[in-house]
């Protein structure tokens, strides 16, 4: 399969820099050049443009800088502008600043280094087909109840997606799976707000580290006189969701002398409170959730056989945020929109060293880590931009290594760089087709080529490139 080409459009005043700069890209990129500085005009030609390169050398060098820079905001202000890159003078730290406080997705200082470029205009196109993708979804969120909460484009989430429509109507029990922190309770609430039991809430309840007596009582209520202290009668949780829908998290909890009473819920609709006689009939849908395998639970005798056939009518697994990192720039800017409309803040991008390092993390504790992570950045940002700094310590890695450390990562870095250039190699320099070999998505293997200096030398191109370009300039 071929890359795709992407359309980037160069604004400068040196028109003599576009054909070198064009044939140094190289032909997955189409780059057109234009002297027009008026954000109007840019309009457009807007439909077929992906990234916009603005020439602040150029600018500068006429004494147009301040200009310039105000077009950043005017693009901004256009709806569904491209992002903007801006080509800056090495040396000129205060115009690099200006622009990214202005707007701009990132700079790329003068003479540019081609493959950070590539890599550059490719991150700038993806974060904002990102952006793009979440006001989708908010846009489509009335269509899809509350199911909008949970936001993905991976396919495995699309595949969710699309099996919680289809068996949110009929009233199936429902088992939902996945690590910590991936959103189980919100794929719940999606399920039951799609469903004809919407009009009453759901009940939720977690089974996790509480006393038996205790869920017991949460679970089915009590009667007055039952114990001591119980002066009133008690209704429990199954009885509020009567005519609605329960969701039960982590059911891997549930004691083994509750479960056959849960067993009789779902069988026949009936239960007695604590300390009763009187049966209590309900309707209730059961969606339960558990990060652990409750199948091995069963085989250990920890879980009841028969209540696991029962709740798992349908199985639903969430993936963790590992598998699905094409995800993390839409997730981390709809939680930095959502933290800064909270707290009254002026964020509204991440800056790339900041991006980057939320795409490498591991994230064991899944998409509410990530949200508690960009709420913190969101709450020490003063601008729009979140730095890197403003992340947690543990995103942004240590300084100081022990020997012993530096070695092993050493390895695994050369394992790493071996391995890609093999696949590389192997699929004929083909990055879409070398990314779904080694399993990973394609914008994170281009990472990793960065990452390990790996680069297909372009002789012709660099040869080229160097007797066309103004003189002093290098390329690196």
């Amino acid at each position: 399969m071929s890359e795709q080409i992407l359309r980037v459009h160069f604004l400068t005043q040196d028109l003599g820099f576009v054909d070198p700069l064009a044939r140094a890209l190289g032909p997955v990129f189409s780059v057109k050049g234009c002297s027009v500085f008026n954000a109007q005009e840019f309009t457009d030609v807007r439909p077929q443009c992906d990234v916009l390169v603005l020439d602040l050398r150029s600018a500068s060098t006429k004494g147009d800088t301040e200009a310039t820079l105000r077009l950043i905001d005017e693009i901004a202000n256009i709806p569904s502008a491209p992002p903007v890159v801006a080509l800056c003078d090495e040396g000129n730290r205060h115009i690099i600043l200006t622009a990214i406080e202005r707007g701009a997705y990132d700079t790329v200082t003068n003479p540019p280094n081609m493959m950070e470029l590539r890599l550059v205009l490719r991150r700038a196109h993806l974060f904002q087909s990102a952006v793009e993708e979440a006001g989708r979804w908010r846009a489509t969120a009335q269509g899809v109840g509350r199911l909008n909460e949970l936001l993905g484009t991976a396919s495995a989430m699309q595949e969710l997606f699309a099996l919680a429509q289809k068996i949110a109507p009929c009233d199936v029990n429902v088992l939902i799976t996945g690590e910590t922190g991936t959103g189980k309770e919100l794929l719940a609430r999606a399920i039951h707000h799609l469903s004809s039991r919407h009009m009453r809430p759901m009940v939720a309840f977690s089974c996790a580290n509480l006393p038996e007596t205790l869920i017991e009582d949460e679970l089915f209520g009590h009667e007055k006189g039952a114990f001591t202290g119980a002066f009133t009668l008690r209704r429990g949780r199954i009885e509020t969701a009567d005519q609605s829908t329960l969701f039960l998290d982590e059911i891997g909890d549930l004691a083994l002398g509750l479960q056959p009473k849960l067993l009789r819920v779902l069988q026949e609709r009936n239960f007695e409170r604590l300390g009763g006689n009187n049966t209590v009939n309900v309707n209730v849908r059961v969606i339960c959730a558990t990060n652990q395998d409750l199948s091995e639970l069963v085989r250990e005798g920890k879980f009841r056989e028969d209540l696991f056939y029962r709740l798992n009518v349908v199985q639903m697994r969430l993936p963790s945020l590992r598998e699905r990192r094409d995800d993390i720039p839409l997730l981390a800017q709809h939680f930095l929109r959502c933290s800064a409309e909270q707290f009254g803040k002026k964020a509204k991008r991440f800056s790339q060293p900041a991006l980057h390092a939320l795409e490498d993390y591991a994230w064991p504790g899944n998409v509410r880590e990530l949200q508690n992570a960009v709420q913190r950045a969101v709450v020490l940002t003063e601008g729009p931009t979140v730095e890197l700094h403003q992340l947690p310590a543990a995103l942004r890695g240590s300084g100081e290594t022990p020997q012993s450390t530096r070695s092993y990562e050493r390895e695994v870095r050369e394992f790493k760089r071996r391995l890609i250039l093999r696949t590389l190699r192997e699929c004929g320099w083909r990055k879409s087709e070398s990314a779904r070999a080694l399993g990973v998505a394609r914008g994170y293997l281009h990472r990793l080529m960065n990452q390990l200096n790996i680069q297909q030398v372009e002789e012709d191109a660099i040869v080229d490139i160097a007797t066309k370009l103004p003189p002093g300039t290098r390329v690196m």
